[in-house]
């Protein structure tokens, strides 16, 4: 099964809202939160329905200098027999070190040695998997100094030597572009769009110089411009608390899907 269409972050706070969606074509759930005797009733309801649902891990650490947790990797497995997913999902990113952990996704130095060691984990991740993994980049506040590739390039090795599909943010791509003064739209050549499995969009804001991503804001007009630039096959809304009301909430998924040439939800 690919995923098409238009999706909606499952969360606990909204999920009466995300299930009564009309054409919805996928939701995505953090593997973490799922509880391993069953699943919720909505997200049981909306598998009977056969709408998709991607586990959404945060927590393996695929780019750590350390060899990824095995416990961490099973439960992922687990999400994915359990909500019958057609793929997961993961972060090209490190969450902890030296047994510590951080409780934030945070940045790789853009290295060969930073590629040889995610490789190597999601190698081992990919052995125990029932089903393919789509890797995502995140937004990153800081870069590390003396990177030896750029972000596409970095992106682009670790997706070929691992042939995971790729999980595109385009609030992450525009959140770096715009901390890098850079262009946003420009920062998407060189990106391996023949690997796109489905794409993640979110709100965020300006502050201290910077822009956030930070799940809790609309989705600003110049992140949706970048929609047609990358023609995805399917469109995920991020939303993580503050959540407005339902019509605000259908009336932003409208926009996404016009933006990225979708039929609207209501």
């Amino acid at each position: 099964m690919s995923l098409q269409g238009l999706g909606m972050g499952w969360r606990p706070e909204i999920a009466g809202f995300v299930a009564g969606l009309p054409g919805l074509g996928f939701v995505e759930v953090i593997a973490e939160s799922l509880p391993p005797q069953g699943l919720p009733w909505t997200l049981a309801d909306l598998r009977d329905r056969d709408v998709a649902i991607v586990p959404h891990g945060v927590r393996l650490s695929l780019g750590g200098a350390e060899p990824v947790s095995a416990k961490r990797v099973a439960r992922l497995a687990d999400a994915a027999e359990l909500t019958g997913a057609p793929l997961v999902s993961e972060h090209i990113a490190f969450v902890r070190a030296g047994g510590l952990e951080a409780g934030h996704l945070l940045p790789l130095p853009r290295s060969w040695e930073a590629v040889h060691a995610t490789v190597a984990n999601v190698r081992r991740t990919k052995d125990e998997l029932p089903v393919p993994i789509a890797l995502e980049p995140i937004a990153a506040l800081f870069d590390w100094p003396d990177d030896e590739l750029t972000e596409a390039q970095f992106v682009t090795e670790i997706l070929e030597r691992t042939d995971a599909l790729l999980l595109l943010d385009v609030a992450n791509i525009y959140a770096n572009a715009i901390n890098r003064n850079l262009d946003p739209v420009s920062t998407l050549d060189g990106w391996p769009l023949e690997r796109l499995a489905y794409v993640h969009i979110a709100g965020g804001r300006m502050s201290g110089g910077l822009y956030h991503d930070t799940h809790t804001d609309p989705v600003p007009r110049a992140v949706l411009d970048l929609l047609p630039a990358v023609k995805p096959p399917a469109v995920l809304l991020e939303r993580d608390g503050d959540y407005p009301t339902g019509a605000e909430l259908l009336a932003e998924l409208d926009a996404i899907a016009a933006a990225a040439g979708f039929e609207e939800v209501t």
